[in-house]
């Protein structure tokens, strides 16, 4: 088997999480979209862990005061804990705004690297394609992270993911260039 594949790793130390974490409209779930078919083609598995799509499915239950934002995060993490310990990489895409949740995750989980999906909160705004920055301005919602909610960002990520004048392929490979140095992926992605 070639050294480019994720499948040179011993069984059981293939999987971990990558968590990626930043305010709305970062970038977050872009990026790990085009995260996943290159870890794939390295041989590994991959699951990405959405956190609007999971918000929608095990998390319908919860609000968005802090209390509920960590159980979700909570949530999001048990599932990434059974993933990773499973040989899959476990792509979190999660506002994830405090830092006690990521450090709980990271607890937990183990193998968890940490990447801070830094974009200035203007440069969010104008990405929100479903309005809710203008929302929260206007006094339509309240608790909107970034706006009347606090983002905590990591004092010391594994991995910091900068989007400005950036395409989302281009900072997916800057994250496997830094998973590489971390010993998660192999070095030769061929």
């Amino acid at each position: 088997m070639s050294e480019s594949t994720g499948s040179n790793l011993p069984v059981g130390e293939r999987g971990f999480c990558l968590w990626l974490t930043g305010l709305p409209s970062a970038g977050k779930t872009t990026i790990a979209k085009a995260l996943v078919p290159k870890l794939k083609a390295m041989g590994l598995h991959v699951e990405l862990l959405d956190g609007d799509e999971i918000r929608r499915g095990i998390s319908s239950d919860l609000g968005f005061d802090r209390a509920a934002r960590e159980t979700h995060a909570g949530r999001v993490s048990y599932v990434a804990k059974v993933l990773s310990r499973n040989d899959v990489v476990a792509l979190v895409a999660l506002i994830s705004p405090y830092r006690s949740s990521r450090a709980r995750a990271r607890s937990e989980i183990g193998r968890f690297v940490e990447v801070y999906v830094d974009t200035p909160l203007e440069v969010c705004e104008t990405r929100d394609v479903k309005g809710l920055y203008q929302k929260a301005r206007a006094g339509a919602i309240t608790g909107m992270t970034g706006v009347d909610d606090p983002y905590e960002p990591p004092e010391h990520p594994d991995i910091v993911a900068h989007t400005v004048n950036r395409t989302p392929d281009e900072v997916a490979e800057s994250i496997l260039t830094d998973l590489a140095r971390l010993g998660r992926i192999p070095r030769s992605r061929g």
